[in-house]
């Protein structure tokens, strides 16, 4: 695949996980939610920073 097609298929995983884990497991807990979704924009951006580099 080309670059700018790979990097928006991690960008739509990226946001379909975050979505994924903010309905299934924090719905009414703002701070958690908030706390989780940064650790897993961090994780994932390692990752990609690590793989497409």
């Amino acid at each position: 695949m080309t670059r700018p097609i790979l990097i928006a298929v991690c960008v739509v995983v990226l946001i379909a996980i975050i979505v994924g884990v903010d309905v299934l497991f924090f719905r009414d807990r703002f701070w958690e939610r908030l706390i989780v979704n940064i650790g897993i924009v961090l994780v994932f951006a390692a990752f990609c920073l690590r793989f497409l580099k």
